[in-house]
């Protein structure tokens, strides 16, 4: 049969290419884009003491950008995830270094990281909540210090504190920043660790000249976990802090306990902007999708 002769295909290439997308575009749009869009829309309404209307105006925004404690709050939210980003970067970074670099057997590798999960097991409320008899006032760290005699008086500030948010929150997200770094790290080419050990190089060089940036890709993917789940957060402020701090999450919670969706969905829409330009910042400095 000529080539002519043959039935052309029913679908061209590009047409098949849009079919195969079309349910993950659908998916998006009804549970990604529409929200997005109706809590604009939102942002922008009106409200008072009993409800909330339509309407088209910017007190809202206004109200965000130019009050001292909203840019406080916002503040204090940046603070918190800095220092929680830095110690999840620092404990993820040294513990997917020795399960990779360290750990010869594969099953062992598994194993301890299998380990590293278990706590992960069970609800972040269950696990933040064990913290506050551990830090309180009469609580495990305080007897212990004092058993020893390195202190003299129970530590208040181990227990609602922002030293308590972070310590939670550091437990509750370091996962995140172990498994990519650790995935990272897998897939770097051992000899090139030798050929660098055999030119003379010291571990701390080949740690900060060769392991370091080839680990990016995987610390900046578990940056992206961290920092969006602690901007978001509201919860384990409200109770590691014993309500002595804020963050923008749990303003936004407040103001929906009072009715107050047009003010939240503003405070929701700059915090996600926010976020969103603080990401767009971390991956400018690496190209992440070739680890995905």
């Amino acid at each position: 049969m000529s080539v002519e002769g043959r039935k052309r295909p029913f679908f061209t290439a590009e047409q098949v290419s849009w079919i195969l997308v079309a349910p993950l575009l659908i998916i998006l749009l009804f549970f990604l884009f529409l929200p997005m869009l109706t809590l604009i829309q939102v942002s922008f309404w009106d409200y008072n003491e009993w409800t909330f209307f339509p309407a088209f105006i910017f007190d809202n925004y206004v109200y965000i950008f130019t009050s001292n404690v909203t840019f406080a709050t916002y503040w204090k939210t940046i603070q918190l995830t800095l220092w929680t980003w830095f110690f999840c970067t620092v404990i993820g970074f040294t513990v997917a270094y020795f399960l990779a670099f360290h750990v010869r057997s594969l099953t062992w590798q598994i194993a301890l990281f299998l380990l590293c999960t278990i706590p992960f097991w069970t609800s972040n409320i269950i696990r933040m909540i064990s913290w506050i008899p551990f830090l309180g006032r009469n609580g495990i760290a305080n007897s212990a210090l004092l058993e020893v005699g390195l202190i003299d008086a129970p530590l208040e500030w181990l227990l609602f504190s922002d030293f308590a948010v972070v310590l939670a929150f550091v437990h509750l997200f370091t996962l995140f920043m172990v498994v990519p770094v650790f995935n990272t790290m897998m897939r770097i080419d051992k000899s090139l660790i030798e050929a660098a050990r055999d030119a003379g190089a010291s571990g701390f060089r080949i740690l900060i000249e060769v392991i370091l940036p080839l680990a990016k890709p995987g610390i900046m993917i578990g940056s992206i976990f961290v920092v969006t789940l602690v901007m978001g957060d509201f919860i384990t402020v409200r109770f590691m802090s014993g309500g002595q701090s804020t963050s923008v999450g749990r303003v936004i919670s407040n103001e929906i306990a009072l009715l107050q969706y047009p003010a939240a969905a503003a405070n929701a829409v700059v915090l996600l902007a926010t976020v969103t330009l603080i990401i767009a910042v971390m991956v400018r400095y690496v190209d992440i999708r070739k680890e995905l």
